[in-house]
């Protein structure tokens, strides 16, 4: 029996325990392939952007100027935010399912409309700035809808390195993009060549709409909502295709029942005071690790071609070759190292990537300084600082995924994310300043120290006040808001 409802409105549930029993089956392949493919497309979405800038500008494309080229990934950027909190607040209010159906039609929607863009007069502007802004919103409503979606359906026991390796497809993506827009500038028509490349994206999103629409909602969000009979079919649905791939279910121990009185949803003023009056440790944590990684990210990626050319006379067609090392690096990390998050510990594992990247990226700094580097070496060395960097930053994404009650968890994985994104957009201005036109690497050298500081910074939160959540049931590092004590149920 899933639950029992008593006149005060209490329901007795044993769906949390139901999830976490169960061991890895097809039906949990299939959930990482339709929801976690968010962060694929992101990456390549990035990749094509910053890519295909250039081109923009040239006179058979759009002939936009440098300033209109800059715009497009900061309206995109904004989108993101946008998505992620409007999104996010419907997630937790709607369900994950209805979410994670609407946002993947947002970011279709937005990125087909970009590749109709006919020119650089004032209407075709803003159409190009509007549909990058829809392309954005969709993507940051993902990043909420889909984080508290994959949470809340994994068993406790793989919830770590499912997370981490799913946030780290976002390399995959930036793979996909780089090359598939390489091959395109290079084989075919630049005019159609950029229109082309913006609709990577959606050739994707539309492979996996069908695998989306087949999911079901989280049984946890329907119980914490009062949806008790809901909850019931849907767990029932996925215990059945579990049972289908072999697996023998053992009985539960009622005492893993939760109890649970649905309270009224939460707005963003009452969502911040939860996060800063009730879990200040939390808050201060979850932000330190978002703040950090989007910083070094941000920094990096949006500045390396400018390395690469500037300092190494890389030429600029070549700059995209050196980019797919970087981001293998980026992928390879969390789908290695991902399942230690799990089995060595949170803690250990999120503290430690964080300072190695730091310690690395300072050596790297000061090998930068003394020209002991050249654009395969320093392309290395990047790629071995992010293969812990990628993992350390994704763990940010897992901390604030479920280190906050499920009732609040799509917005605040949105405000998390909105403040970590506000935070990054300086790096790429403040980098940009400092690399100019090369003729000082003292002053970049400066910068990758400030960059190794601030990955430092994250890593010693993490030791201090991080939570150990591996392995543990989401209620049981978090209580839901609704949950009943015993005193309350007598």
């Amino acid at each position: 029996m899933a639950h029992d409802l008593d006149s005060t409105g209490t329901i007795r549930s044993l769906i949390p325990a139901r999830i976490d029993r169960l061991s890895w089956s097809p039906f949990h392949t299939r959930i990482v392939m339709a929801l976690g493919t968010a962060w694929v497309l992101d990456g390549l979405e990035i990749t094509v952007a910053s890519s295909l800038g250039p081109v923009l500008s040239e006179q058979e494309t759009l002939a936009l100027s440098s300033a209109q080229v800059g715009l497009i990934a900061t309206v995109y950027l904004l989108g993101q935010v946008f998505g992620a909190l409007f999104f996010g607040r419907l997630s937790d209010a709607l369900g994950r399912r209805n979410l994670f159906i609407v946002t993947l039609a947002v970011y279709l929607t937005g990125n087909a409309l970009t590749a109709l863009t006919w020119g650089n007069g004032v209407a075709a502007l803003v159409f190009l700035y509007l549909t990058r802004f829809i392309a954005g919103a969709g993507i940051g409503g993902e990043y909420a809808a889909i984080n508290s979606a994959i949470d809340e359906m994994m068993p406790a026991k793989y919830r770590g390195r499912v997370d981490i390796g799913v946030n780290g497809t976002y390399w995959g993506g930036a793979i996909i993009g780089t090359l598939g827009t390489y091959i395109l500038l290079n084989n075919v028509e630049l005019d159609w060549a950029w229109r082309i490349g913006f609709l990577l994206g959606p050739i994707i999103g539309l492979a996996i709409w069908g695998l989306r629409r087949h999911l079901p909602e989280s049984p946890r969000w329907l119980v914490m909502h009062g949806r008790e009979d809901e909850a019931e079919e849907n767990i029932a649905r996925i215990e059945r295709a579990v049972e289908a791939s072999g697996q023998t279910l053992a009985p539960l121990d009622e005492s893993k029942a939760i109890d649970i009185r649905p309270t009224k949803a939460h707005g963003y003023l009452s969502l911040l005071r939860v996060l800063f009056r009730v879990y200040p440790a939390r808050s201060t944590l979850g932000a330190t690790l978002m703040i950090t990684q989007s910083f070094l990210y941000n920094a990096i990626f949006f500045t390396y071609t400018l390395v690469l050319t500037t300092f190494y006379g890389v030429d600029e067609k070549a700059a995209p070759l050196y980019m797919v090392a970087f981001a293998a690096g980026n992928l390879i990390g969390p789908l290695t190292i991902g399942r230690l998050f799990d089995t060595i510990g949170r803690r250990k594992m999120i503290s430690g990537t964080y300072l190695i990247s730091g310690v690395l990226l300072a050596i790297t700094a000061v090998l930068f300084n003394a020209g002991a580097l050249n654009a395969i070496t320093q392309t290395i060395a990047w790629s071995v600082i992010f293969f812990f960097a990628s993992a350390g930053a994704s763990s940010a994404y897992l901390t604030v995924s479920e280190i906050f009650p499920l009732e609040i968890r799509a917005q605040a994985i949105a405000v998390f994310f909105a403040i970590a994104q506000c935070f990054g957009a300086i790096g790429p201005v403040f980098y940009g300043a400092l690399i100019g036109e090369g003729e000082d690497p003292g002053r970049l050298f400066l910068g990758f120290l400030i960059g190794a500081g601030v990955m430092a910074i994250g890593g010693l939160v993490e030791a201090f006040i991080g939570i150990d959540a591996e392995g543990k049931s989401l209620e049981d590092v978090a209580t839901p808001l609704s949950a009943v004590s015993a005193s309350q149920r007598d």
